[in-house]
């Protein structure tokens, strides 16, 4: 682990594999540390050539808490962009992606491929859009444009995002709590084994938890808005892969965000819900080598940094 200061804050990361080699970026969601990428995904990019580098976002793991913004009412704010509302924040999803643009300065890396799961495929798509000279391809995983009319979380899916548990919750209770969330939203078809799911979240409790923090993204995620002007100027090669049983972000998210973005190709995975489950690490370590290797990358200039 390491940290460097970014845009006045302290962001912890990791990096992995040959420094020369080709950087991917890894950009994980809401409330999501740089330990929610498996190692087994990060060891197979580094297998392909690639050097990995995986952070934690503000307000997430060992980076920096933004502790001025307080706690916010995440359900009211819910209702108001629903209704086409303005939703204040502390900060935004362009300011997370300034983030992980300032962060591959620091690390004097002038361009990347950029991988984002969920709100990581967010700020992805935005790094795509307004730094088009340092992401040299994109893939957005389980994401969305956020363009209003879309279908949104289920019932029992924001259900589970808005529910707190129980008041003076102990260490166990707490990853019970946060186990059954993740297998609500998991897939449904590669369920993870149960001693793997609960290393995996008594791992993160104990290195950084911040439900404050994960509160503040969400808002950020409301204030943001729609992507759908920005996704058409993207013109780097971008693959969207999503689970066809994701209920945080139905599968017709994926389906927009790949229609929105020029060239882009859409890969849904049956039985997949809203989790990188081990049984699929394979598959999608795949889906990347033939992105980023492929024909369209293979075929790039590289890019001065700007």
């Amino acid at each position: 682990m390491a940290t460097t200061t970014v845009n006045g804050l302290e962001l912890c990361y990791q990096r992995h594999g040959d420094p020369r080699d080709p950087c991917v970026l890894l950009v994980m969601g809401l409330g999501m540390q740089l330990i929610a990428w498996p190692d087994d995904f990060v060891e197979g990019l580094v297998e392909q050539g690639l050097q990995v580098v995986r952070f934690d976002n503000r307000d997430s793991g060992l980076s920096d808490k933004i502790e001025a913004g307080g706690q916010p009412s995440v359900v009211w704010a819910y209702v108001k962009s629903k209704l086409g509302l303005r939703v204040r924040s502390a900060y935004t999803l362009d300011d997370m992606a300034d983030d992980a643009l300032g962060l591959l300065s620091a690390l004097d890396i002038g361009h990347a491929h950029v991988i984002g799961a969920s709100m990581g495929g967010m700020i992805a798509q935005l790094m795509a859009a307004r730094a088009p000279q340092r992401v040299l391809s994109l893939v957005s995983i389980m994401s969305s444009s956020s363009r209003r009319g879309l279908p949104g979380p289920t019932r029992a899916a924001r259900q589970a995002l808005m529910r707190r548990p129980k008041a003076g919750a102990s260490r166990a209770e707490l990853i019970d709590h946060m186990a059954a969330t993740v297998r609500l939203l998991g897939s449904p078809a590669y369920p993870v084994p149960e001693k793997l799911l609960q290393q995996r979240i008594a791992a993160a409790l104990d290195r950084g938890n911040c439900p404050q923090g994960v509160a503040r993204q969400m808002m950020a995620i409301a204030a943001s808005g729609s992507r759908e002007a920005l996704l058409p100027t993207i013109t780097c090669p971008t693959l969207v892969i999503h689970g066809a049983q994701d209920i945080l972000i139905p599968v017709e998210c994926g389906i927009d965000t790949a229609a929105l973005i020029p060239g882009a190709q859409l890969r849904v995975i049956e039985g997949m819900g809203h989790n990188l489950p081990p049984q699929l690490i394979e598959r999608l370590l795949a889906l990347i080598d033939a992105h980023v290797h492929g024909k369209m990358a293979a075929q790039l200039q590289p890019r001065q940094f700007a």
